[in-house]
């Protein structure tokens, strides 16, 4: 019943007149017992003058506690901060007491009244200790109904003992809504192993085994360590992954909610945590000055590129900005996002940059600075069955903002490319690579300044294999990987918007930037990991199922085309792609002509995109036949045919 009455009572809390006037009982009882120590536990006192001196003593402490307040505190949470309170209450009644015994002593107030100094010293000590013990004894008592409910205990491990790591536990076991149980703390400080905090022992990380985690039936580690780079993150977490638990993480003070750590901020340990290289940092950035009192549009600003460059430009001082998606839900979610962030210098548009006349419209409307082109199709294999909607708006749109970047004279136009485009082994890489070479051609004009920017893969980016595989150990698996030896340059969202953005601000016109990524990673190492961190065993509880290579995917993704190479910039994390020259006049003409033909004859389309990218080579696709010809023509002719294609 009583347990009950916890749970399920409106007014769990107890009355803070109640717990004054427990303690006024206490302080009652702490006086008669301190005369009965002081005259060794008998009567041998004047039993009168207690009772006349005790209803004295009351009403000290009765004032003492409202001044002080110390009946106010939440009992169950009783913390240092109730014990202090209680501490002064005690000594402003003592000096009461002593207060009126001395002008008692001169004025004879109350006949009789006076108290040895050694009652006044053993009342004090016996109510401080009688009161903080009935908090403790009851916020105790209280724990325990709380863990006798049905709901069963969670016990974690906290790696990390110092003062985060204390601040963790305190957060964890004041949070009464959940059944948490720390086991023990982690440290690698051998000074604090085998010391207590709080009464939990500290380890060292040695005890982190497959049987300590079994026996003791814990079920998280924690990790809250301050400062962690992530190198020392994956190390620590590489060391436990393969134990049948969930890997947490403590975010970094400045994260915290007005300062004070919320359990819903400790959140599972992520992939993108554990990045086989140091997260890119852009320093010194132009982009400040680049954005000032300037007019920014950005294409495809709903998307997981464009809506992060729209967060990320929002917090510049522009004169407006522009973001144009054709996806009308995703636009205004992104609407509302910004709204909520106190971001409002923003038009958001629905149209499509297929859409000549529409897009004409706005930059006669706007007319744009500065132009964040990423509007694309980017999946692979539903690109390589539908060349048409690909070349229609990665070549074809991409080509109308180009035309009237230049028409209008827009000062700078910063396009979103892909490593894919490089050395393209599908419809979608082929289509970007043409598309960069288009902007190559109107860079000779020197009308606008255009700009490309080439990455790998953005973790958690729509369509990406992060959140494919979340999915996947959410259904219970099995995670599907096309093949063994697969590998790809990864990048985070955040990183890939500020490449873009800041190579915007120092580019010049004409170059490609491509981005110091560390070492390719291995996607099935990717997804061992992804299980791991999940708290679940590869392939006991998941499995992963080779499926195959996808139509027009390779193995090995490239930042560099052959005959390539690269100058440095004053970030090291960022170079200048040396492309090799192409014939303008010739490449334009045949864009112009891809652009503007009947395009649903899917082989003619290819074939003209194989001419105007020589190196394009299909993979694993359909279109593979049409390079045996290709193949034959270009060790006999200088030039590929150009097939014509019917208008």
């Amino acid at each position: 019943m009583i347990k009950n009455y916890i749970f399920n009572n409106e007014r769990p809390f107890a009355s803070k007149w109640t717990v004054l006037l427990i303690d006024l009982c206490i302080v009652s009882v702490s006086f008669i017992l301190a005369y009965f120590i002081r005259f060794n536990l008998s009567f041998d006192f004047d039993v009168q003058r207690l009772w006349t001196q005790l209803p004295v003593v009351v009403f000290l402490f009765f004032g003492a506690f409202l001044i002080s307040g110390s009946y106010k505190g939440v009992v169950r949470h009783t913390g240092i901060k109730d014990v202090y309170a209680i501490f002064n209450a005690i000594c402003l009644a003592s000096i009461g007491i002593i207060a009126i015994i001395l002008f008692n002593r001169y004025l004879n107030i109350v006949e009789g009244f006076t108290i040895p100094l050694s009652i006044i010293i053993i009342n004090s000590l016996l109510t401080f200790i009688t009161l903080t013990s009935a908090r403790y004894v009851f916020k105790i008592g209280y724990e325990h109904l709380l863990n006798t409910n049905e709901t069963p205990t969670k016990n974690v491990i906290i790696y990390g003992a110092g003062e985060s790591g204390i601040i963790t536990y305190n957060t964890l076991t004041n949070h009464s809504k959940m059944k948490v149980k720390v086991v023990g703390f982690v440290d690698n400080n051998l000074q604090k192993v085998g010391k207590h905090i709080n009464g939990v022992k500290v380890y060292g990380k040695s005890i982190l085994t497959y049987e300590f985690v079994r026996f003791n039936n814990i079920s998280e580690v924690i990790f809250s360590i301050q400062s962690i780079s992530p190198k020392q993150l994956r190390t620590l977490v590489n060391e436990i992954v393969d134990l049948p638990v969930k890997v947490k993480i403590v975010p970094p003070v400045e994260d915290w909610i007005n300062g004070e750590l919320k359990v819903s901020q400790i959140k599972r340990v992520q992939i993108e945590d554990l990045l086989d290289r140091p997260p890119i940092e852009i320093r010194n950035s132009k982009v400040a000055k680049d954005f000032e009192d300037k007019v920014i549009m950005v294409t495809g600003g709903a998307g997981s590129i464009g809506s992060e460059l729209v967060r990320q430009i929002c917090k510049y001082n522009y004169r407006s900005l522009i973001v144009i998606d054709q996806a009308e839900s995703a636009l205004y979610d992104l609407q509302q996002e910004l709204k909520q962030a106190g971001f409002f210098n923003f038009v958001p548009i629905v149209g499509d940059i297929r859409d000549k006349n529409k897009m004409r419209v706005l930059f006669e409307e706007y007319r744009p600075d500065r132009i964040f082109h990423a509007a694309a199709y980017k999946h692979v294999p539903l690109m390589e069955q539908n060349p048409y909607e690909a070349v229609k708006i990665n070549v074809a749109g991409t080509k109308t903002i180009v035309d009237l970047a230049v028409d209008f004279y827009v000062e700078k136009f910063v396009f979103v490319s892909t490593d894919k485009a490089v050395n393209p082994t599908n419809i979608m890489g082929a289509t970007k690579r043409i598309a960069e070479m288009y902007i190559s051609c109107r860079q000779q004009e020197g009308k606008t300044k255009f700009v490309t920017t080439r990455f790998g893969n953005v973790l958690g980016s729509n369509g990406s294999v992060i959140p494919l595989f979340r999915k996947q150990i959410e259904k219970g698996g099995p995670l599907t990987v096309t093949h063994k030896d697969i590998t790809r340059y990864f990048m985070t969202i955040p990183e890939a918007s500020q490449l873009v953005l800041e190579a915007g601000a120092m580019g010049k016109g004409g170059e490609i930037f491509i981005f110091d990524m560390g070492e390719s990673v291995k996607i099935l190492d990717l997804a061992k990991n992804m299980i791991r961190l999940s708290g679940l065993h590869y392939p006991d509880d998941i499995d992963i199922k080779i499926t195959g290579l996808r139509p027009g995917e390779k193995l090995y993704e490239e930042l560099l085309a052959n005959g390539e190479n690269t100058l440095p910039t004053y970030n090291d994390k960022i170079m200048i792609s040396k492309v090799r020259d192409i014939d303008y006049a010739r490449t334009r003409t045949m864009i112009d002509e891809l652009c503007i033909s009947n395009l649903f004859f899917k082989d003619n389309v290819v074939k003209l995109m194989k001419s105007i990218v020589p190196e394009y080579i299909s993979n694993n696709s359909d279109f593979c036949k049409l390079d045996e010809k290709k193949l034959g023509n270009s060790k006999g002719e200088s030039k590929p045919e150009i097939p014509q294609l019917n208008n």
